[in-house]
């Protein structure tokens, strides 16, 4: 089934290491930009299309209103066929009061991502972030006892000040929380943020260390029973994002609003990065990429996953039996480096062949 994902581009205050498309909250254009919304979500009635999810990114998705989500999801409701959804909303620990975590219940979310990142607070200084963690700590608590069971947190890796002890002290704090996931990302310095300068550089984590936290990462959270479904993905048995799984596996996303990415009808195509353009078109202006190469993308995407390579699938695409062929050739290599594992179907990578993956894959490709 199809997957929707809404872009909210409202931030409280731009985060010194993103480059996603944000702009400052402001109450009325966050209203006129939930019409926009809902109106492309009309849109797409009478196309037959049939959803089980619908993700909230941003920016700061929990800044729209309750009534402003439940709106959306009443539009999606109203006008695609939503099937047993997972409804995940990305949230700010400093938005999620009692009153909006019953407000965002009773519109339908019953998943949230919530932006923790570290439970260091000079850590968390670092990054700008508005919280402290116990701050993000009562959130997700308060979360769980407005009756929300599927709790995702995030977790930056190499920020300053990090090492392997503190990283331990986050994730014993993170563990003991009614979490049922957890996404780690490396922090990557994007040009022409703020973090793009020399002095951050040399106060970051350099490549070793970050290989080091992000290996320590995979033992900890494999000793405690969680699965590592995706590079960045760690899961309580059962609690998979089905949502950002349909970018792994190639399945239909329809993306709505400035910024958002859809791959859809065999095509991938964005919405550019303008809000007042979103707002005032009738239906959502597109940009198209170059017609993908579907075996390329499955090499990609597979091999970010635990569920790994099927090379019988990857023959199925046009162009597959090239790149299976060249996997077969190049697999022997990285097996004996100890990057990747044969399998029945394939091949997997290992913990060291994910956090080589670039490189891994590329090499697959040749």
């Amino acid at each position: 089934m199809t997957g929707i994902y809404i872009h909210v581009p409202f931030c409280a205050r731009r985060c010194p290491y993103c480059d996603f498309y944000s702009v400052p909250y402001r109450a009325d254009t966050a209203e006129q930009y939930t019409r926009a919304v809902c109106r492309n979500i009309v849109s797409l009635s009478g196309q037959g299309i049939s959803a089980d999810t619908v993700y909230f990114g941003g920016g700061t998705p929990s800044l729209l209103t309750g009534e402003q989500t439940g709106r959306i999801i009443k539009a999606v409701q109203n006008y695609v066929q939503l099937h047993d959804p997972e409804i995940t909303l990305e949230a700010n620990p400093v938005t999620l009061t009692d009153r909006k975590l019953y407000e965002l219940r009773q519109a339908g979310v019953n998943r949230l991502s919530v932006g923790v990142q570290t439970a260091d607070n000079d850590q968390l200084s670092f990054l700008g972030r508005l919280h402290d963690f116990p701050r993000a700590g009562k959130a997700v608590r308060d979360a769980a006892a407005a009756g929300f069971d599927n709790i995702s947190c995030d977790l930056m890796l190499g920020v300053k000040g990090q090492d392997i002890p503190s990283l331990d002290r986050t994730l014993e704090q993170l563990l003991s929380l009614p979490v049922t996931h957890l996404s780690a990302y490396m922090l990557q310095i994007e040009e022409g943020t703020p973090f793009d300068c020399d002095a951050v550089r040399r106060e970051t984590a350099g490549e070793e260390l970050m290989a080091e936290l992000y290996l320590h990462l995979c033992g900890v959270m494999r000793a405690a029973g969680w699965e590592h479904y995706e590079i960045s993905s760690w899961a309580s048995p059962g609690f998979r994002s089905r949502h950002n799984m349909k970018y792994w596996t190639l399945t239909p996303y329809i993306g709505i609003g400035a910024g958002a990415y859809s791959d859809f009808g065999g095509a991938r195509y964005s919405c550019p990065r303008d809000i007042e353009a979103f707002i005032s078109a009738e239906t959502q202006p597109c940009v198209y990429d170059d017609p993908p190469d579907r075996a390329e993308e499955y090499v990609m995407l597979s091999l970010r996953l635990s569920d790994g390579l099927d090379l019988a699938r990857l023959r199925e695409y046009p162009g597959g039996e090239m790149y299976a062929r060249a996997a077969e050739k190049q697999a022997p290599a990285m097996i004996e480096h100890g990057l990747m594992i044969p399998t029945a179907a394939g091949f997997v990578l290992t913990d060291e062949g994910f956090l080589k993956s670039n490189a891994v894959i590329a090499g697959l490709l040749v």
